[in-house]
């Protein structure tokens, strides 16, 4: 738990100006004239003026309601509604108004249903392309419990789905080896000893599988992974989650601190310094993962749309 300290004051690194400016006031019109959910309101997240200063947003889909309860999320609890078939279409055009290059979707955990959602996250994906085909996308998928197969399976054959562009109105093939425009995510979030309260409804070593899965199915696409430090984790539990997700693949990560979104959210047990995050990162490089965002304010998506993290 946090002592008196931690919970009356933040560091000076890890306060943020209030969100201002055009750019901001348009992402946040188009998103409440859509009646599109974002990550980004839902959990609170402290990057929020940034993000949409930039124009950019991670949209969550398949509602705002999850059917687990981890200690660590402010994201409503309870039973979802069906999904909204219209839904693909509102992103779609969210996609066109902003004039978005990179599309990051995430979603709340489905358990209800039967693929996890996997289809939905399809469907989003296929009318998107139909409207801005030179979009690139990036998903950041639930654990797929119970389903993992098929849910690969399923947004394998979006993925890998020839496509025509505009400009040319040429078929544009996709090789068997990956979409170099999709990058596939899913958060381990912390280290195994921690599951039980921060991630309880979760399974560390199904995630490692999951993204293991599409790896093997997925081939060349990239697949990406984040943790969150601040949780009452070690160094060397740091270090075995780092080189577990190294085990199945994995070449993308953002190590951030975690910050309570919430008051019936976990507090914060330590507020690790920049330099440690710096550590991470060479550490992390130096054990082979191509692309690395670690600093107090990395989320999953943070500068996603980046093609390096330098």
């Amino acid at each position: 738990m946090a002592d008196n300290t931690t919970k009356r004051k933040l560091p000076v690194w890890l306060k943020r100006p209030l969100p201002v400016g055009e750019s901001f006031t348009h992402t946040q019109s188009v998103l409440n004239n859509l009646q599109l959910e974002t990550i980004c309101v839902n959990a609170n997240c402290p990057n929020r003026g940034q993000c949409w200063s930039r124009g950019t947003a991670t949209v969550l889909i398949l509602g705002n309601v999850c059917t687990r309860n981890c200690g660590f999320c402010s994201v409503a609890k309870g039973k979802p509604e069906p999904p909204d078939p219209a839904e693909p279409a509102r992103l779609a055009e969210m996609v066109r108004k902003m004039k978005l290059k990179y599309l990051v979707i995430t979603s709340v955990d489905r358990d209800d249903l039967a693929d996890g959602g996997a289809g939905h996250f399809r469907d989003c994906i296929n009318i998107v392309r139909q409207m801005c085909p030179e979009t690139k996308f990036e998903i950041l998928v639930p654990d797929f419990r119970n389903c993992q197969t098929q849910a690969i399976e399923i947004l394998a054959t979006e993925i890998f789905k020839p496509q025509r562009t505009q400009r040319s109105q040429r078929i544009k093939i996709i090789s068997r080896r990956g979409h170099r425009g999709f990058v596939f995510a899913h958060n381990i979030e912390t280290v195994p000893s921690l599951y039980p309260t921060v991630r309880a409804g979760g399974d560390y070593e199904l995630s490692l599988n999951l993204l293991k899965l599409a790896k093997e199915r997925l081939r060349d696409t990239p697949t990406k992974s984040s943790i969150m430090l601040g949780l009452g984790e070690t160094d060397s539990e740091i270090e075995q989650v780092l080189n577990d997700l190294r085990k199945v693949g994995c070449e993308r990560i953002t190590i951030g601190q975690y910050l309570r979104p919430s008051a019936e959210s976990l507090e914060v047990v330590k507020y690790i310094p920049p330099d440690k995050f710096d550590f991470w990162k060479s550490r992390a490089l130096e054990m082979g993962f191509c692309w690395v965002i670690s600093s107090p304010f990395a989320r999953s998506s943070y500068f996603a749309e980046l093609e390096t993290a330098k």
